[in-house]
């Protein structure tokens, strides 16, 4: 008998963070973001642009929208009530969701920066994909100068497991090395289960 096909989860919430799944209508809370976090993130993020459009906005959140309910990539917004304050994924870099793992990324918008919120946003990232996603293993991957997002992974358990020379490009165009960090299923429940009982 087949298996129940896997219905991922539009909508998480943790506090004040609402963690889902991009919808039309998105646009104008993504371009906002995007323009305002330009110099914020183009030293990390390729993908920057100083000026993006809300027609071209709308059409990345469509886009988005329409790769995760089919389970291609699953790319939610990152939301405190009407506000964008970044961005994050599972992203199946292995090809499928059979292999059980994928990749967080992450992107914090620039009003938000240094505050935790990406901590924070991993925190729930891990504990909804340990719980309500199927994932074996969760991995993070971050520029070697980018410190934040190292302590970001760091902070949340994930173990470095090597660095990447030379294997990518930057923004001005600087060959950069990679951190790759992860965590297992089994990692996060032996550290769930310790926490648990401390208390």
């Amino acid at each position: 008998m087949p298996s129940e096909p896997f219905l991922p989860p539009l909508e998480h919430r943790c506090g004040d963070l609402v963690i889902r799944a991009y919808r039309p209508g998105d646009g104008l809370a993504l371009q906002r973001a995007m323009v305002a976090s330009y110099h914020h993130l183009r030293p990390w993020m390729r993908w920057a642009k100083a000026e993006q459009s809300v027609e071209e906005s709308e059409a990345i959140c469509r886009r988005f929208a329409g790769r995760y309910l089919p389970g291609e990539d699953f790319v939610p917004g990152l939301w405190i009530e009407d506000e964008l304050v970044g961005g994050t994924g599972y992203h199946l870099r292995n090809g499928s969701m059979a292999a059980g793992s994928a990749e967080i990324g992450m992107w914090i918008s620039a009003t938000r920066a240094g505050a935790g919120l990406g901590t924070r946003a991993l925190a729930a990232l891990l504990a909804r994909g340990f719980t309500a996603w199927p994932w074996e293993r969760l991995f993070w991957q971050c520029d070697t100068r980018n410190h934040a997002s190292a302590r970001v992974a760091e902070k949340n358990g994930l173990i470095r497991e090597g660095a990447f020379r030379s294997d990518n490009v930057d923004a001005t165009g600087t060959r950069r090395d990679t951190h790759l960090y992860a965590i297992l299923r089994t990692d996060w429940e032996r550290r769930e289960a310790l926490r648990e009982r401390s208390w």
